[in-house]
């Protein structure tokens, strides 16, 4: 990679860009975020088959096409202009590679607020409890403030209090807004 300063998320930087050119896999302690691929699909659609995940966020486990278009929608990016980038990343544990989840960030470019960052995660029913999701998030967190991140926001359902605590691990707060589907937003300024 080149220099630091001009990986930085500007809007000059993400002109024409269709998918981050920049992410990149992240290893710490014992885990590693590895950039989304299409032949991720199979192994997380046995991952995301658990109805318990969906609890709060609504919806139903997807089948493997399903997953796959959504991948590949992903991996392609939003398409909304050169000022948004998303990130996608498979959580997985170090020492054996297997898939426990996944995080992701919408990353904006604002002239006025800076690289706004929101970030979203989700670890399987069977690997939740061991600490998983925070380290997950404070990885990306801290890649994304490498990257130029400035505002760091997520979208919690007022009765997951288990996201509520990872969102804490990053030092985010409620700021007192509700969205349009009745989460709160948490977030913080870098």
């Amino acid at each position: 990679m080149g220099d630091q300063e001009d990986s930085k998320l500007r809007p000059e930087c993400l002109a024409g860009a269709t998918r981050p050119a920049s992410i990149e896999t992240i290893r710490y302690g014992r885990l590693m975020l590895v950039p989304l691929s299409l032949v991720d699909a199979p192994e997380m659609v046995h991952l995301l088959a658990d109805p318990e995940l969906y609890t709060f966020t609504g919806g139903q486990p997807p089948d493997l096409e399903t997953l796959q278009q959504r991948y590949a929608r992903q991996i392609a990016g939003p398409g909304r202009g050169p000022e948004e980038v998303w990130y996608n990343w498979i959580v997985r544990l170090l020492h054996c590679e297997t898939a426990l989840g996944f995080v992701q960030a919408t990353v904006t470019a604002n002239d006025s607020e800076g690289n706004r960052a929101e970030l979203a995660w989700l670890i399987g029913s069977r690997y939740q409890g061991e600490g998983y999701a925070s380290q997950a998030v404070e990885m990306m967190e801290g890649w994304l403030i490498a990257q130029g991140a400035t505002h760091l926001i997520a979208h919690i359902h007022p009765a997951h209090r288990a996201s509520q605590f990872v969102a804490t691990s990053i030092e985010l707060a409620r700021s007192g807004e509700v969205d349009e589907e009745g989460e709160e937003v948490w977030e913080r300024l870098v």
